[in-house]
């Protein structure tokens, strides 16, 4: 049993290598929550000693996602807190120090292998259907020895001294102990030729310092998990609890969802990457929904949350690590949830960027008035452009065949067009429910059916198939702009 009501102290520790993906945003997310739930502590930790990998840009759009998602942090950049820097390129110092006392204690030791040495043990060792490892030449070379050799300027890098006989035990919260063969395990780099700290030992030693209670990451880092616990015994501190989560599988389920998918998500409307979400128009709110229960749920049948929701219900007891396939038509339907759940002034300003997008003049107090007929009707927010862009537009296009009333004659129809004038003339005060009123009486008197009358009135107003309600759009297009583009479509009938 978890004992939730200690503070937690967490860390959510991205490289800068690229765009944020849901894996990475699931990991926040969950840390963030168990922080929030226990009273604790979440860190953003910036893992950029992998200097070659570096993005430019990576970092801003990381922090643009975490913001975007309403996910915050107590330390970390761009707020400091007691254990920074929060950054691994300014901590170079610090792995130097640790990586020097494990060499001393015995645990690591200095290799001086060329790449071109290490490219031939490799390749004896495929010949030998042999998996590639490291063969551990530089062992036994006496610390007076290596020292001696570095004087003299020789380049090399820092091992670790893995154990080869016997086993090492993770344990995992998900998935309990989980048991590796020392004579499989590798001999890590840790400390690079440029003396940069690889991962293995600068999240080590930065946990430590950061005081980090439990380390929640994606299921990749299994492998090297006997490695990191090896560390961890190493310099005799009290290791936290691991918790590696579920991997994310393809749409179809079939094969371990990756950035390689990007190109035919995107294709059909979708993305793996947090900013492109945001680009097509899904809530963050949504999004965080989704994530959360890719790998959590809190009952059999609970799916809508908010953010407030999900702190107050998430427990790591109820983390799930099977895997999880990436279903994007739940994404559209929390989309949608959400997107119910907004006032109209909400809605107005979230779905105005979009407009903005496309060189579009929506107001504010416009959007608001249309909000209510979209709430329903659309999936993301950039479909609103699509469906009312012709409420802001100056001019419209018409098919003439697009104009006739179905099942009509055209004279009959020059003639409805002539008369649906004057009836919209007539109202004096324009509202919903006078222009319902006066179009439906119309209709009725006519024997006129729906699907004839009011076909006709969406494509003269509008020019396309689909749009919010007719009445609504004739509310906010106005009075004077709906007789306009009657007429319009009544000059085009004309002239058939």
């Amino acid at each position: 049993m978890i004992n939730e009501q200690t503070s937690y102290r967490v860390r959510f520790a991205p490289s800068p290598t690229g765009h944020v993906h849901l894996g990475s945003a699931r990991t926040a997310l969950y840390d963030y929550l168990i922080a929030k739930k226990t009273g604790g502590q979440f860190i953003l930790r910036i893992e950029d000693t992998d200097r070659k990998r570096l993005v430019e840009g990576a970092e801003e759009e990381l922090i643009n996602g975490l913001h975007w998602l309403g996910i915050d942090w107590d330390e970390g950049p761009l707020k400091g807190g007691p254990y920074g820097p929060y950054r691994q390129s300014e901590r170079k110092e610090i792995y130097q120090k640790y990586a020097r006392q494990l060499v001393e204690k015995g645990w690591a030791y200095y290799c001086f292998c060329s790449t071109v040495r290490l490219k031939q043990v490799r390749e004896e060792m495929q010949k030998q259907k042999q998996p590639p490892h490291y063969d551990g030449s530089c062992r036994t070379i006496s610390l007076e020895e290596a020292e001696k050799r570095i004087e003299n300027g020789e380049p090399y890098v820092i091992r670790f001294k893995t154990p080869k006989e016997g086993k090492t035990v993770v344990n995992d919260l998900l998935r309990g102990e989980i048991t590796f063969e020392n004579k499989n395990l590798d001999d890590y780099i840790i400390v690079k030729s440029d003396g940069w700290a690889l991962y293995h030992l600068a999240a080590t030693v930065d946990d430590h310092l950061m005081k980090i209670t439990h380390v929640i990451r994606g299921s990749e880092w299994l492998p090297t998990s006997p490695l990191h616990h090896l560390i961890w015994q190493a310099f005799e501190w009290n290791e936290p609890t691991w918790v590696h989560l579920s991997v994310f599988l393809k749409p179809s389920g079939k094969g371990k969802m990756s950035k390689r998918e990007a190109v035919q998500l995107s294709n059909d409307g979708y993305s793996i990457f947090i900013k492109d979400l945001e680009d097509l128009g899904y809530l963050p709110e949504a999004v965080n929904n989704w994530i959360a229960l890719m790998g959590w749920s809190y009952d059999d049948h609970t799916e809508y949350f908010t953010l407030d929701d999900l702190v107050e219900k998430f427990s790591l007891e109820k983390l799930n690590p099977s895997p999880a396939a990436i279903n994007f038509s739940k994404l559209d339907h929390f989309n949608k949830m959400h997107i119910k759940k907004l006032s109209e002034r909400e809605l107005a300003e979230r779905i105005s960027p979009f407009f903005k997008k496309n060189n579009i003049d929506a107001p504010i107090d416009q959007l608001e008035k249309i909000a209510p007929a979209l709430k329903e009707r659309i999936i993301t927010l950039d479909d609103s452009v699509e469906m009312c862009e012709f409420l802001f537009k100056e001019d419209i296009s018409h098919e003439p065949d697009a104009l006739l009333i179905r099942d009509i004659s055209l004279e009959r129809s020059k003639e409805i067009s002539e008369k649906v004038i004057e009836v919209v003339r007539s109202i004096e005060t324009w509202t919903l429910a006078s222009i319902e009123e006066q179009i439906t009486a119309y209709m009725e008197k006519e024997a006129l059916e729906p699907r004839q009358l009011l076909s006709y009135l969406r494509e003269a107003i509008s020019g396309q198939r689909i749009t919010p309600p007719l009445f609504d759009c004739m509310y906010v297009l106005g009075k004077e702009k709906t007789i306009s583009r009657l007429e319009g479509s009544r000059e085009i009938l004309a002239a058939l």
